[in-house]
């Protein structure tokens, strides 16, 4: 596939915050207990079904590939903006980093035995969003997982939503939506969790985390 047209953008605008980024969010699991929960359940899951290496796409400045890595997976990180890859490689030099696209990830079909999309979709315009997961499918091995985190809709009407993000333009989207897209690449739903908004949450979005698995 040809690059997305969102991404030169979104590159751009993710290699000036970079340090910044990595400066307020780098500890923010320890305040998710849900979101630990639900990633120490992805790497059970993972570890069970062959403990083959996970890719973390679109990995920022690399501390969540460490939770991985904590949790005892073979994971790995790839993200689009080279000076997120640079912070992560400095912050975790014993792990492995690369500048790349989810839409054209160079990997081996069938490389991987999980697969974690955290936040890395949301900047992808919509009808680019297909062609991304079938590169999520592609990648993954046979009962491989897939663990993908974003913001969620308002209600069954609205497939998609736009909204302001402070890097750059972002969307939410219907779990039901993403759940049959899902299910046509051969990426069948295992578990949702979607999480409330806390009171000092700045944009009172519900989250949306989806479990799929590779038939």
């Amino acid at each position: 596939m040809t690059e997305l047209a969102s991404l030169p953008a979104t590159r751009t605008a993710y290699d000036a915050v970079a340090p910044e980024y990595a400066r307020l969010f780098s500890e923010s699991l320890r305040e998710a207990p849900l979101e630990r929960a639900l990633l120490s359940a992805f790497a059970e899951l993972v570890r069970a079904g062959g403990d083959g290496e996970v890719g973390d796409l679109g990995c920022g400045p690399g501390y969540v590939t460490a939770h991985l890595r904590g949790l005892g997976l073979r994971a790995f990180g790839i993200d689009a903006s080279p000076t997120m890859i640079g912070l992560a490689r400095e912050a975790h030099p014993g792990l492995r980093f690369e500048v790349g696209s989810t839409a054209a990830l160079d990997l081996a079909d069938g490389a991987l035995g999980g697969v974690l999309s955290r936040w890395s979709l949301i900047h992808t315009l919509p009808a680019e969003v297909p062609s991304v997961l079938d590169e999520f499918a592609r990648v993954l091995s046979p009962g491989g997982y897939l663990l993908l985190s974003l913001a969620a809709t308002d209600g069954p009407e609205h497939e998609t939503q736009s909204y302001d993000h402070a890097v750059t333009t972002a969307y939410r989207w219907s779990p039901d939506r993403l759940a049959v897209l899902l299910g046509a690449r051969g990426l069948h739903e295992s578990a949702r969790t979607v999480i409330e908004p806390l009171p000092a949450d700045k944009r009172q979005f519900q989250t949306l985390h989806l479990l799929a698995r590779k038939a």
